[in-house]
This record gives C-alpha cells, structure tokens and sequence, in this order.
C-alpha cells in the first residue's frame, strides 16, 4: 500500500518493488475487502489516496522507518569491534535498561556511567563529560537534542508494612501525618514534590533529607518515612511500596539527550536503542 500511494499508481508501484503490476493490484484489492474500506479512488490510470489510506500511511510509514532503523542498527553491529560510551543518568531506570539493551547488541563497546542528581547530569552534559544522557524534565533548548524513552510520574514510597501501603490513591495532605524523607533542592523529583504541596497550601519540614535516590530507598526500607521517586526510577522492589499520590499523578517524559555537538555513531546508537524497549517491556 505504502508503495502504491508514493508511486501514484500501482505500474510504477510494481517497477519500484520489481513484482508485477497484477500482483500489486490484487494485494491493494484483497486488503480493502478483507476490511471493507476503500483506500483508493481510481481516476483513469491515477489513484488519488482516500482519507483513510492517508491516516494509515501515517503509521505504516513510521514503522517503517523504524524496521529501517532496527536493520541499520544489526548491520552495523559487526563494525563496532570497540569505543567508548559514557552515558549520564538522573535514574538507575529507566538507563540501565536502555544500556542493557545497547549492550545486547554491541558487547564490545565499553560504556562509562555517571549517575547523579538532575542537576549534576545537566552540568555532565553541558560540561562533555559524557555523551548521552537520560533524564526528565530537560529543558527546551536549542543546544539539546531529546527523544522521549517513556512518561513517568513521580510516586510516594514506604515499607510494605506501612499504614499507607493500601489500594488507591493518597492525597499530599494525607501524607503530613507522617514523617517525610525528602531529596535535596537540586533533584528533580524533589521540584516536582514541592510543586504539588505548594498548590495544597502546605509547607512542610520534613524529617530526613538525602541527597541520592539510594539514600531515600534505604531510609524508607528502614522506616524512616514516606519518601518520593520516579515510578520507574529504581527496579528494587524490596521492602518498597509505591503509592500514587493524587496531585502527582501526571507523567513526565524522560529523555535520551545530548549537545547537538556530539555526533557521533555510538551516540547515533544510543538514542535508536529506545525503539529496542517496546511499551509492553517498559521498566516496571
């Protein structure tokens, strides 16, 4: 179909594929009946493209594109015999994933990992120390190139035995009956924290502040308080519960980025590596 609508008719479609002009003709007609739409209209020996058959060639096109990607990515898999990768991490997750992914396909290239907070990944960037980087909220920039990877919301979290380990959603307000682990000024969970008790009307103080995402994990798993993280920022999953909070409850992207200055085929690599983790194998 793809062909027949950039070729304008199905003689110069089939030229393009190198079949037949009959065998062209006759998948565009059993596709059409398999469906009962129309996706052409004839006119002589034209084909104007129906609505529909834009709409469809919209996403077909994209797939396309994307198995393009894919082949070019395994063709060059033989090439990249060494080099190096350092890649910039805001959260474990979803990074390591992306990374475990890359690394499937090139285990010969040697990748350098710096994890810190949002604020220090933007000054890794900003300051070449590394290549790539993953992150929210990164700033609409002229300087930046982002790809989306996933959408995440920031989450409370406590010990499984914890009295706001229920299901459903918890309100900020019901949250200042307990002790609060809270991150440092420059995180960025901890700007989306204080976003939403400041449109509550709330200010508080919170009993703990830790400046890594796993100091907040073990002071929760000890029971030290409620504290906050991106849904998808950590796989660790022991003595941890995730509680949506109602006025957190909006995703954020996450993004792959980099200068526009670092070119390269390992950056180039990195940012196709998204495609490789399909909605349905996301982190959880």
């Amino acid at each position: 179909m793809n062909a027949v609508f950039e070729a304008g008719n199905f003689s110069a479609a089939a030229r393009r594929l190198g079949v037949s002009q009959p065998s062209i003709s006759q998948l565009v007609r059993e596709l059409e009946s398999e469906f009962d739409v129309r996706l052409f209209d004839r006119h002589g020996h034209s084909l104007v493209a129906t609505p529909l058959c834009r709409q469809l060639y919209a996403a077909t096109n994209r797939i396309q594109a994307m198995e393009a990607d894919a082949v070019a990515i395994l063709e060059q898999r033989e090439e990249l015999a060494g080099g190096e990768l350092r890649v910039g991490l805001g959260n474990s997750m979803p990074g390591m994933a992306l990374i475990s992914a890359f690394k499937a396909l090139y285990p010969k290239i040697q990748i350098s990992v710096e994890i810190g907070n949002w604020s220090d990944i933007m000054a890794a960037v900003l300051d070449r120390r590394v290549d790539v980087a993953v992150l929210p909220e990164v700033p609409q920039d002229r300087r930046f190139r982002c790809e989306v990877c996933l959408n995440q919301r920031v989450v409370a979290i406590c010990h499984p035995g914890h009295r706001l380990n229920q299901p459903g959603a918890v309100s900020v307000a019901d949250l200042t009956q307990y002790p609060l682990v809270f991150r440092s000024r420059n995180s960025s969970t901890q700007r989306v924290v204080d976003r939403a008790f400041r449109a509550a009307g709330l200010r508080l103080e919170p009993g703990i502040i830790v400046n890594t995402r796993e100091g907040m994990l073990e002071a929760v798993a000890n029971r030290l308080g409620v504290g906050f993280i991106w849904e998808h920022g950590s796989s660790r999953v022991d003595s941890i519960a995730k509680v949506v909070v109602s006025e957190m409850d909006v995703e954020v992207p996450e993004y792959i980025f980099s200068l526009f200055g670092a070119k390269g085929k390992l950056v180039e690599l990195f940012f196709h590596s998204r495609h490789l983790l399909p909605q349905g194998s996301k982190p959880e």
